[in-house]
């Protein structure tokens, strides 16, 4: 059953074969690349986790047309290479499918950091947001979440602790990182929101 408090609905193209992931309380799992085009033809590309017998009973390739439901998921890389903080789609379901592509988040957690409010060189204001959103077992996903215009300015008020409700995408973003051996492409995830509340500690 997925979460009603993280659910995530993807549909694109597959872009690489599954590779294994990692084993957890018996099982294998297999993760996988997956392209999600956006309405300016850009495209977002998302790594997604599903289990050995989802992988075996969809049987998918490469360029295959798939929409999945899940939830986002995220852990803390301590290898020292690549993204400190991993984002996955962890998979409930999948098919294939025909739909266009479509990207949709949607997600119900408590402001952990304080909004950082800032602006664009075009002047633009964004507001970036850490969201935990609580999962089964006592853990937590720790999920960055960026709003634009009105919406971050009302956000970057709001203290540690709000409860946030919120509905967007998941966007993958490369960008250069120096280091001493020179600069490296890296590639940052975040929900882009498109509609946010907030319920101020102590609100009914």
């Amino acid at each position: 059953m997925i979460s009603e408090n993280n659910y995530t609905r993807l549909c694109g193209v597959m872009a690489g074969s599954p590779v294994y992931s990692h084993s957890s309380r018996g099982q294998d799992f297999f993760c996988f690349p997956l392209q999600v085009q956006r309405l300016s033809g850009n495209t977002d590309t998302v790594n997604v986790v599903l289990r050995r017998e989802q992988l075996a009973a969809l049987e998918v390739t490469e360029a295959e047309k798939l929409c999945v439901t899940g939830e986002l998921r995220t852990f803390n890389n301590r290898r020292g290479e690549g993204a400190k903080l991993i984002i996955t789609v962890f998979a409930r379901d999948l098919c294939f499918s025909g739909e266009e592509d479509s990207n949709l988040v949607r997600l119900t957690g408590t402001l952990c950091k304080e909004p950082n409010l800032r602006t664009t060189p075009m002047g633009r204001d964004i507001c970036d947001l850490m969201v935990a959103v609580n999962r089964r077992y006592g853990r937590s996903d720790y999920l960055p979440c960026i709003c634009w215009g009105v919406r971050a300015r009302e956000a970057s008020l709001w203290p540690v602790g709000t409860v946030v409700r919120l509905e967007g995408r998941i966007q993958s973003r490369n960008y250069i990182k120096v280091t001493e051996e020179g600069p490296v492409e890296k590639t940052a995830f975040e929900v882009s929101v498109t509609e946010i509340e907030g319920q101020l500690p102590g609100e009914d």
